[in-house]
């Protein structure tokens, strides 16, 4: 083939090139199943609305799209653009099917992870509630708000922790709006939870960062719970205000006092006046104490006990490592289980609330341990034998 020739046939090949080109180009574009696809409205009755979808082909809504978005349907007029999800891609009649619903549906999480994803502060609406917290909607979607992401202001604080109280507490929120941040958001398991706590965090971090460890403050007593109570203070810079400014810190159930404590309720009431020590601080987080004001009666403990000392003290708790016993107002020491072999024996052998002898075993200080064994009638009296053959006869 010559040079003259081969120009000629690449030339002729060229406009066939283009022509299949543009067939290609305009041959429809088969949509993915689950798809937000958007098109212009070409015609809208009573039962069916088409959709020009371009290069897709033409969209159809039909029967519960149209009776559950009766209002938007009335509205549409030829020539609207609208979006919607690719239900089916090619129905029996060849249009694609298309849903307003789940696309709304879509829309809504790709705003609400882009909300999640930039901590923005959002306002939620209160729908319902439960013990474990709010029912919350947030851009279309049904969300929760535990009962522990609520801000201290909002925080069910119910002395004896009832928990129908505190449902009657949550109830009062119903239909209100709070402002939340986006904790955990999850399509895939159509799971939104949301914090109301978080939105105060950074401004509770700020004014925690003019407090020291060991700083004093005065406050009052603003809930009581199982495993502490809550204490308000004016933040420093406002006291002197009509309205100060409050922060919150918790007194954990072990920092109460050095005694053992059951239930802080015995000791601690809202509205009580209290003056704490700031034993911690970690982010958004205030700990105080009470018993770090008062003398540790560990201190001077080799004064009153000693190790091998018999002394009686009363079983105030059993757990199924050991036995708790008080020995006066502030010292307690513990049975352990291996005393007694089991803790069927162990119960058996005691029981709460009753007095008994015990042996002191060791004594650590230092961190407030005492180890005590059971003084059982059998050694008692081997005790008082061995006692009585080491005492010298008189004649």
């Amino acid at each position: 083939m010559t040079a003259k020739s081969k120009v000629k046939t690449k030339a002729a090949e060229e406009p066939k090139k283009s022509v299949m080109t543009g067939l290609l180009a305009q041959s429809p574009k088969t949509p993915k199943l689950g798809e937000i696809v958007t098109g212009k409205v070409l015609e809208v009755s009573r039962s069916t609305v088409f959709i020009d979808l371009g290069a897709a082909g033409t969209g159809v809504l039909l029967g519960r799209e149209i009776k559950e978005n009766r209002n938007l349907i009335k509205s549409l007029k030829p020539g609207d653009e609208i979006s919607a999800m690719v239900l089916e891609a090619e129905n029996e009649n060849g249009f694609v099917e298309l849903s307003l619903q789940a696309a709304h549906r879509e829309q809504s999480w790709d705003v609400l992870r882009k909300i999640s994803a930039s901590q923005e502060i959002v306002k939620a609406r209160v729908t319902a509630a439960n013990r474990g917290g709010l029912m919350i909607e947030l851009s279309g979607v049904a969300g929760f708000l535990p009962v522990s992401q609520l801000s201290h202001e909002h925080y069910p604080r119910v002395e004896d922790g009832d928990k129908n109280k505190i449902l009657q507490e949550l109830n009062k929120f119903i239909n209100k709006e709070m402002e939340v941040r986006i904790l955990d958001v999850d399509p895939s398991q159509q799971k939104l939870i949301v914090s109301e706590k978080a939105v105060g965090e950074e401004k509770v971090r700020q004014a925690l960062s003019q407090y020291q460890m060991g700083e004093l403050v005065e406050g009052t007593i603003s809930g009581v719970v199982d495993f502490g109570a809550f204490v308000r203070f004016p933040l420093k810079g406002t006291e002197a205000q009509a309205k100060p400014e409050m922060i919150e810190g918790l007194i954990h159930i072990s920092e109460i006092d050095w005694q053992l404590i059951e239930d802080p309720r015995q000791l601690l009431h809202a509205g009580q006046k209290v003056t704490a020590k700031i034993i911690g601080i970690e982010k958004d987080r205030l700990s105080l104490s009470l018993k770090a004001l008062k003398k540790d009666p560990w201190q001077n403990i080799e004064g009153r006990y000693a190790k091998d000392q018999i002394v009686k003290g009363e079983v105030t708790k059993i757990n199924t490592f050991g036995a708790f016993v008080q020995l006066d107002k502030d010292i307690h020491g513990l049975v352990h289980v291996s005393d007694f072999g089991s803790p069927d024996i162990m119960n058996k052998q005691l029981q709460s609330g009753q007095k008994y002898d015990f042996k002191i075993v060791s004594i650590e200080p230092a961190v407030h341990k005492m180890a005590l064994s059971l003084v059982r009638p059998e050694s008692a009296a081997k005790a008082e034998s061995a006692a009585e053959t080491e005492t010298p006869k008189t004649e």
